[in-house]
């Protein structure tokens, strides 16, 4: 698609669709192509970041973001940090184990699913507008991950709840806007609940800058590839290494206490529970801690 092109299109409704479906990877740790925002000693941050549209590579979607689930948790056997395989329509061990949990019926085990669910995450290119620590940041464009939080502050732009809101694309080059990243320091947690959109501008004086700084853009797509799974016998040995050998003895698994904060309780006590059922609200820290997990 040529930029004159893109400028002249609307995507606002298909990116309202796709918010609509999102309702119903594994990443390298030292990639240079990811940023994050960083915080002083009292855990506070501050940096503006543009969201950008989808990039003019072959093979991606024509969304601007991808969506991924991961798990993350400790048991008697170690570390078990995966991708989770429903991501791409595939049967997860670790979910499935979770379902059998929390049909149980014993509160306790429910308490573990609270620990072991999946955690959604999400990718997407940026455009680092300020970003004092780093200021050799700004002006370029990386890849950014981040949680169901920020997501959600998209989806108000995309969705607006309220009939006096107008619905505004935070991911188009013209008539988007600025991402105010702010976070706090709340219970020992990162927390970006004030973190917010600026007015709508353009992201660039002219349509020349505008176009180099789109096909700065990275790939979307990699990050959620077959190859960025471990097959279901894989993840099924690991499972077992980390809780327990089976049965009712992997059931009633101890699992050793995470300094993540407590996840929201579920929607509805269904009797019979589905890994989906299982997916609680995601806390936006729990980004940063199982990165640094992963690379210890």
């Amino acid at each position: 698609m040529k930029l004159s092109s893109l400028k002249k299109s609307s995507s606002l409704d298909k990116l309202t669709k796709a918010i609509e479906e999102t309702q119903k990877p594994r990443y390298a740790k030292d990639d240079d192509r990811f940023w994050q925002p960083d915080v002083d000693k009292a855990g506070n941050g501050f940096a503006i970041v543009r969201l950008l549209d989808a990039p003019e590579v072959d093979g991606e979607d024509g969304l601007p973001w991808v969506q991924s689930f991961n798990h993350g948790f400790q048991g008697p056997g170690g570390w078990y940090i995966e991708n989770c395989p429903t991501t791409i329509g595939g049967k997860c061990p670790a979910c499935e184990h979770n379902s059998t949990l929390w049909n149980s019926g014993i509160e306790a085990n429910k308490d573990i699913v609270r620990k072991q669910k999946r955690r959604l995450t999400y990718v997407a290119n940026i455009l680092v507008v300020s970003d004092k620590n780093r200021p050799e940041n700004e002006g370029q464009v990386f890849l950014w991950k981040f949680g169901k939080k920020i997501f959600d502050k998209i989806q108000e732009k995309l969705a607006p709840e309220f009939e006096d809101e107008t619905a505004m694309n935070p991911f188009d080059f013209w008539k988007g806007a600025n991402l105010k990243i702010k976070i706090r320091q709340v219970e020992g947690f990162r927390n970006y609940d004030k973190s917010e959109f600026d007015l709508p501008s353009a992201i660039a004086e002219t349509d020349k800058e505008i176009e180099e700084i789109w096909k700065s853009a990275h790939s979307l797509q990699q990050f959620v590839q077959p190859d960025q799974f471990k097959t279901f016998d894989e993840l099924s040995e690991r499972l077992n290494r980390v809780l327990g050998a089976g049965g009712a003895a992997r059931a009633t698994a101890p699992v050793i206490e995470d300094d993540v904060a407590p996840w929201d309780e579920p929607k509805s006590e269904e009797p019979k529970a589905t890994a989906e059922t299982t997916e609680l609200s995601e806390n936006e820290d729990d980004l940063a801690f199982f990165d640094k997990l992963a690379q210890e």
